[in-house]
């Protein structure tokens, strides 16, 4: 059997797998949105976090959520993903990732790292963290312009040290957005990850959601979208830690060669949202503004009963919806695209990278 022979064989068989998602989803990852507040401003940023000052929930609110997840998800505990913003500004981070540790929960976190201190990072292996992803966007200089804070650069590099000396964590990741403008310094960028005694490196492409939509200049352009794949292949096949982020379909050139497995798209079928108001949804990137996006509210429900009878928005193929997608070889394995760049108002896809990766 020649690859692409055997990798049709494995989409058929996800496909097949996706259906019985949509009829029987599973909760495996649910992201705690613990506040909107962040000390840097990025240009790309989906949720266009900042110095936002909105309704936050109580760290006894967070604690009675999480109380009712080990009561209805008992054997078999989602794991917890803890965001923001940067989730290290919400007042009550201790007490409420400690409360889901001592529960049993698996928890990890995306943040900038520029507040990861010795001390935090002491703090965060007392609270049971496994994982983490910290964001480097590109070169000291361009990451501090990026994300409008000088010394950005230096301070979450010292941040990721701090918590590598610990030798404590099971992943610590670092995710890097590559933009028009910065997608030249991946070589220079690789070298300064193999110096570092990280456990992967993600590199993903901006994407057309939040502030980026300010900054059209930044988006990819399909060699852009080719050179990132290159890149990331090239160094998987030296057994490199290097993926691509989990979005899009890329064809059969390129699926299963920039990361492990195929591409599928699992906001509210695996994976869950609450906001920092008590929002739930699919994946946090989605803009919530979007029409039947937000599924109910923890204020009102209890996750569970909104997770088993809602998402009716997540659960189906979304490319019948758009005659392009519909009409495409590849809808099948594609199914309409990532959930956080589908227009939920036109019913289109916002970026498909049929035309940059494959015929």
């Amino acid at each position: 059997m020649n690859k692409n022979k055997m990798k049709l064989s494995h989409l058929d068989l996800q496909h097949d797998l996706r259906l019985k998602f949509f009829e029987k989803p599973i909760l495996r990852q649910l992201f705690f949105e613990l506040t909107l507040n962040c000390n840097e401003h990025c240009w790309h940023c989906g949720s266009r976090c900042g110095d936002v000052h909105s309704d936050e929930m109580s760290p006894q609110q967070w604690k009675e959520i999480l109380d009712q997840l080990k009561e209805d998800y008992e054997g078999a505990l989602p794991q917890i993903n803890v965001t923001g913003g940067e989730p290290l500004l919400y007042s009550g981070f201790e007490e409420v990732m400690s409360y889901a540790h001592s529960l049993g929960f698996k928890w990890g976190m995306t943040s900038n790292a520029i507040l990861i201190t010795p001390e935090v990072a002491r703090m965060l292996k007392r609270c049971g963290m496994n994982t983490i992803s910290v964001s480097i966007d590109g070169l000291p200089e361009t990451h501090d312009r990026i994300r409008g804070l000088k010394g950005a650069y230096k301070r979450a590099m010292e941040g990721i040290q701090n918590l590598i000396d610990l030798h404590c964590f099971d992943n610590i990741m670092v995710t890097t957005v590559v933009n028009h403008e910065t997608i030249g310094e991946l070589e220079s960028l690789y070298k300064i990850m193999c110096g570092v005694d990280i456990d992967s490196w993600r590199v993903m492409g901006i994407e057309p959601i939040g502030r980026a939509l300010e900054h059209p200049e930044l988006l990819l352009t399909d060699d852009d979208h080719r050179t990132i794949m290159d890149f990331i292949r090239s160094k998987r096949a030296d057994n490199d830690p290097v993926s691509y982020g989990c979005c899009h379909y890329l064809g059969l050139e390129y699926e299963r060669e920039v990361r492990d497995w195929y591409f599928f798209c699992m906001a509210g079928v695996t994976v869950a949202s609450i906001t920092s108001t008590g929002d739930v949804y699919g994946c946090l990137d989605i803009d919530r503004s979007q029409p039947g996006i937000i599924q109910g509210n923890v204020h009102e429900r209890r996750f569970s009963d909104i997770w088993k009878n809602e998402f009716k928005a997540f659960r189906y193929d979304k490319g019948i919806e758009d005659e392009k997608c519909a009409n495409c070889a590849d809808c099948k394995y594609c199914m309409g695209g990532a959930f956080h760049t589908w227009d939920y108002v036109s019913k289109t896809q916002r970026l498909c990278l049929k035309n940059a990766l494959f015929p």
